[in-house]
């Protein structure tokens, strides 16, 4: 077995310091990481090989390597930061099942991720071991949304689902088609964009068999658009598969206007629609990666004037203490008190989201 499999990469994924070749020269901030005792407690560390090929062994500034080799910025806690930012907790429904929204729902099937990403707004979730969920609760879901007429979309989420075999994703798609033929499912997975390998003529043709579905990948910088991602996405979107990009604005990643402005362009040339720009979740340990939101709007509006209206994708946020999902627009911000921004949501109802000097 090679290295193009996708089980090989999971085997041989980088988990610990000792991993990391010698040629690959961590700053100081990289390894006091490593040597910090509650280093295990947070986030564990955990990376393809196929994407951590992808990170310049010698440039801290890498966007790659800022996405996957954790700092020691991460065990600094701002006041707001939360384990659970945007409050999922509190509108799960049974296990798996979050509904915030009267007409779409989240299924989180795994806690499962092919790479832990060091900006994840789920680490209180991510690597926690606690299994995919089985056919029973997975079949408990689909009847709850079965009793409700009002909800017509479904977002299959995680960890990744991409992480579980075949086998295991074809029964639940059975079981969530058979509940309505005409429900719109979403499945999110980063591994076109890590994993690659993943998506294989097994997979896509499982897949086509549950259509109508759609694929949200998350792309944050046009490095990761290699030619083996570009293979992925042709096997998906030539299946019928449409694929849409959600990206995160991070701080030394993305946070300027040529390297969004080149990556939704070559996003769109791939044939993914640009989806949304989110800015930074609000999760513990991940305040060196925010910018603020007045950048954001800064970088969209500079954005507007270089890229068309096809590659330009919205500018949201989810709000703490489960606000959830607000465009960015000045008419959404309705003041600025005391170095918190006071947003308006779906729902009338205003949240704080600070002002951070990034």
């Amino acid at each position: 077995m090679d290295s193009s499999d996708w089980h090989y990469q999971l085997r041989h994924r980088l988990k610990k310091r000792q991993d990391i070749p010698d040629s690959f020269r961590l700053t100081r901030l990289e390894e006091n990481f490593f040597k910090t005792d509650s280093h295990t407690q947070v986030l564990p560390f955990l990376v393809t090989p196929y994407y951590f090929s992808l990170a310049d062994p010698l440039d801290p500034c890498c966007p790659i390597r800022r996405q996957v080799i954790p700092v020691a910025e991460e065990f600094v806690y701002a006041p707001y930061e939360a384990a659970d930012p945007l409050c999922e907790s509190q509108c799960t429904v049974m296990p798996g099942l979050v509904r915030r929204y009267h007409d779409r729902c989240i299924l989180k099937l795994t806690d499962s991720c092919a790479v832990h990403c060091r900006f994840c707004f789920r680490r209180f979730f991510t690597g926690t071991r606690k299994k995919a969920l089985t056919i029973t609760q997975v079949q408990q879901a689909a009847r709850y949304i079965a009793q409700d007429k009002r909800i017509r979309e479904l977002l299959l989420t995680g960890g990744d689902p991409f992480m579980v075999e075949d086998a295991v994703l074809d029964k639940y798609l059975r079981v969530i088609r058979k509940i309505n033929p005409l429900l719109v499912v979403r499945i999110g997975s980063r591994t076109p964009v890590v994993l690659p390998q993943r998506i294989t003529p097994d997979l896509i043709a499982l897949l086509a068999r549950y259509k109508p579905l759609w694929l949200v990948t998350h792309y944050n910088h046009s490095k990761e658009l290699t030619s083996d991602s570009g293979q992925a996405l042709s096997l998906l979107i030539d299946a019928g598969i449409p694929v849409l990009n959600q990206t995160v604005l991070l701080k030394g990643v993305n946070d300027n206007a040529d390297s969004l402005a080149d990556l939704f362009s070559r996003l769109v040339y791939f044939r993914v629609k640009p989806y949304y720009l989110f800015q930074g979740d609000l999760a513990k340990g991940t305040a060196h990666f925010r910018t603020s939101i007045s950048r954001g709007l800064k970088l969209m509006r500079q954005l507007s004037c270089r890229i068309s209206g096809l590659c330009l994708p919205k500018y949201a946020v989810d709000l703490p203490q489960g606000g959830g999902k607000v465009v960015i627009e000045e008419s959404a911000i309705k003041s600025i008190e005391k170095g918190f921004y006071i947003i308006e949501n779906y729902a009338k109802k205003l949240y704080k989201y600070p002002e951070e000097n990034n």
